[in-house]
This record gives C-alpha cells, sequence and structure tokens, in this order.
C-alpha cells in the first residue's frame, strides 16, 4: 500500500511553466491522489492529466463558495499554491483554514537566485517569519551549523522566466473564449500582459546596451553612490506589504531625502528590477524629481542586471521590501526598507529617517543576519527553481518530501527531525 495514499492535494495557479505540472507527478508516484484546478487555457496547457483537471469557468463571486465545496467533495488534505494574496489563492486559503487544511505556499526565493520559497500558511508579509526574532532562530540553530555560499551574483534564469511568462500569456489569450470569465491578478488584460512579455523581449538587446552605458558611468565615476532596490509596480509584496499606491511615490520619496540629507558629492543609482516592463512611468517619475529637488547630474538609472555590480562599491541600499535586500546585507552594507518584509529586523535593517540615512547611515548587525540568513537555509529556502529544467530537478529532489512530512520547516528544525540539506556552493 502506497505510504502516502490517505493525502489529496489540490493545485491551484503556479509559476509560469511546467513545474507545477512536474510537482503533482512527483506527489503522485509517492502514493498521494492529486488534483489540479485551472482558471484559463495556460494553466490547462501545462497540465497534461485530464482525468485530474478540474476547469474553473465561473464567476469570481462564485469563486470562495465553489472552492469550499470543491475541497469536500475531493476530500482534500492539501491545497498547493504560488503567491499567497492573488484573490482566489486568498480566498482559497481561507476555505482550507476553516476545514483544517495545510496550505502549501510556494514563493520566489527569499535568498535569489539559487533558491526558491516553500513555506505552509503563507509568505512574504504573510510568512510564519514575520513573527519571529534572532534569538528564537538562533536556539533553533544550536543543533545545527552548516557552511553556505555568498551572496550570488545573478538574479537566475532569467531567460526562461521571460519566455515561459509570454508563452504562458499568449496561452491564456488564445483560450479566452472558453474561459470567459477569467481576470488577470495584475490588474492589465491578458492581450496588454502579452505585449509586455513580447516588448520585453523585443528590447532585451537595446536594454542591454542601455544598462551598459549607465553601469560604465557608475563603475568609472568615482563619486561615492546609494543605491535604490526597486521593484515591480505590480508584485504582490510591492502591492500588498508596502505603505506606497505606486513605485512613483516611493521613488519621490527617496530622491527627496536624498536631497535633502545626502553630502552634496553623493549620488543616487536607481536599479530596476530585471522584470520591470514598463508599465510603470518610472523614467518620468525619475526625470521629474531631479528637477523638483535639483539633482542634475547626480542621479543615474540602470535597467536590471547584475545587483553584485552595483553593490561592490555602494554606501548603503533603500529599498521597499525587495528579496535583493538579502544580498545589501550579506555584505554588511546599511539598509533601509519601507514596507514588511521577512527581512525587516531591528538587528540589520536601519530605523534613521531617510534624510539621516543618507547622511550617516547606520551599519547592521552582520551576525545577527548570518544567523539569520542560516536558519533560512536550514528551513524555507530550497536549493533549485522553477524555470529551467535543472533547477525543477533540484528542487524536486527535496521539497517533495517536505511537503509530504507533517510538519512544516520552522517546526522540522525546531524538532530536530528536519531533513539533512545539500546547500549549493559558490566555487571560484
Amino acid at each position: 500500500m502506497p505510504l502516502f495514499d490517505n493525502r489529496h492535494f489540490l493545485l491551484l495557479q503556479g509559476p509560469h511553466g511546467p513545474f507545477f505540472r512536474q510537482l503533482g507527478e512527483m506527489l503522485g508516484r509517492a502514493g498521494a491522489t492529486v488534483w489540479r484546478v485551472g482558471f484559463n487555457g495556460g494553466d490547462a496547457a501545462f497540465w497534461n492529466d485530464d482525468a485530474r483537471f478540474i476547469p474553473w469557468q465561473g464567476k469570481a463571486e462564485d469563486w470562495p463558495e465553489a472552492v469550499s465545496d470543491l475541497l469536500l467533495e475531493k476530500r482534500i488534505t492539501d491545497i498547493v499554491l504560488y503567491g499567497d494574496t492573488r484573490a482566489i489563492h486568498a480566498q482559497a486559503i481561507l476555505a482550507a483554514r476553516a476545514q483544517g487544511l495545510r496550505v502549501h505556499v510556494f514563493e520566489e526565493g527569499y535568498l535569489r537566485p539559487y533558491w526558491v520559497t516553500y513555506e505552509r500558511g503563507g509568505s512574504n508579509g504573510h510568512s510564519r517569519l514575520m513573527d519571529m526574532g534572532v534569538a528564537e532562530m538562533r536556539t533553533a540553530l544550536a543543533q545545527s551549523d552548516i557552511d553556505f555560499p555568498d551572496a550570488p551574483p545573478r538574479w537566475g534564469d532569467m531567460r526562461q522566466h521571460v519566455f515561459y511568462g509570454a508563452l504562458y500569456h499568449f496561452l491564456v489569450m488564445k483560450g479566452a473564449r472558453r474561459w470567459p470569465n477569467f481576470r488577470p491578478h495584475r490588474g492589465v488584460s491578458v492581450l496588454d500582459e502579452f505585449r509586455l512579455y513580447l516588448r520585453r523581449m523585443t528590447r532585451m538587446p537595446l536594454h542591454m546596451v542601455q544598462r551598459w552605458i549607465a553601469t560604465s558611468q557608475v563603475k568609472y565615476g568615482g563619486f561615492p553612490y546609494h543605491l535604490v532596490l526597486m521593484q515591480l509596480e505590480h508584485d504582490s509584496s510591492f502591492v500588498m506589504h508596502s505603505p506606497f499606491k505606486s513605485q512613483t511615490e516611493f521613488l519621490d520619496l527617496v530622491m527627496k531625502g536624498f536631497a535633502e540629507g545626502a553630502p552634496s558629492h553623493h549620488h543616487l543609482v536607481l536599479k530596476a528590477h530585471p522584470l520591470e516592463d514598463g508599465r510603470a512611468p518610472i523614467e518620468a517619475a525619475i526625470r521629474e524629481g531631479v528637477a523638483r529637488y535639483g539633482l542634475r547630474g547626480r542621479v543615474h538609472f540602470v535597467r536590471g542586471g547584475k545587483l553584485a555590480n552595483l553593490l561592490a562599491q555602494a554606501r548603503s541600499a533603500v529599498t521597499v521590501n525587495s528579496t535583493a535586500a538579502q544580498q545589501v546585507l550579506w555584505r554588511g552594507l546599511p539598509l533601509k526598507a519601507f514596507g514588511r518584509a521577512v527581512f525587516d529586523k531591528p538587528e540589520f535593517v536601519s530605523t534613521q529617517p531617510l534624510p539621516e540615512f543618507f547622511a550617516t547611515p547606520a551599519r547592521p548587525d552582520t551576525r545577527a543576519y548570518r544567523d539569520y540568513r542560516h536558519y533560512l537555509l536550514e528551513t524555507s529556502q530550497i536549493p533549485g527553481g522553477f524555470y529551467s529544467a535543472k533547477g525543477r530537478r533540484t528542487l524536486l529532489r527535496q521539497v517533495v518530501d517536505m511537503m509530504l512530512s507533517t510538519e512544516d520547516p520552522y517546526d522540522a528544525l525546531t524538532s530536530g527531525t528536519a531533513a539533512p540539506r545539500q546547500q549549493l556552493r559558490v566555487i571560484k
């Protein structure tokens, strides 16, 4: 008899590409029953078991009751999803909690690019990490001692990520007639989303040249500079866990604080998210801020690219709640953050007002951050990735067993039942 035949998984929306299909197949081989709910043509195309596929073509207002009934009908014990803030997922989580079910949440890695995040119950601002202090983490780590690699110099599987994003939205658009009630969670139409992905793909060579020019100006400029880690305006962490309504509002606050506090020979480097697609008027906002606060010649805009090159000589960094801040802290640089984030601990995130921060940024407690990072690598950060074949293979080797465990990653470490980790090591 299969060991896990009493487990019934319901998979909702996953990362673009085949990861959820492969995850479902592996859970099935372990003996579990696996169902998948599809909300559009993209979801359907990346799932190959029609007998276990449940197409949801109803209206949004009917989903909460429908998912509650579905959990009972299929005797579901576990739900699985990518990102916990989109409406269909948030409503499914409420229904699952009401029935006492396990909630498995995947998210991009808190320690990108060589890891992804796997938690129970919620991620980012809903993560259990939000209520944990460094002292509690150190207690849990008392029985563990591993080595871990330096902060990686690149974001991840960018080409595959962009390709699967464009393909997914093309399939959603192609299947629109079959799924007339589907509404994207990011606030733009499926056609516009596809156009944005397509435009980003076609403009990659131009952006590469612009990025090289901007980075060279910073690298060879010889001036002290502070780095701003920008995010996607439609990203769930920014939308749900920040005090800003837009990226431009955040940029205006940062440029104002820089003008008021930074020494006049310092510069400000604004680094765009690698997947920035132009839907937010960032460049116009930068021009307006430069003129408004008298910063001509002191502000530089860099389109994505390698963060390590810019961090190497930065004086400090500012963000809302970007996970790229983890690389800042790993290097011991001062960090100012504004939104709710799993790394927002008083030991290593500055509480100074922004003008004071730019004038004399307080350094983080690097020992506390190393313990925090160690704790994440032993719990919620799983080696691998969603988008490349190699990344998925690496991820599936560990995460399926973690999902089948009765304990979540944090409790498993505390109780001493966590499986050994094979952490990646950067070889130089």
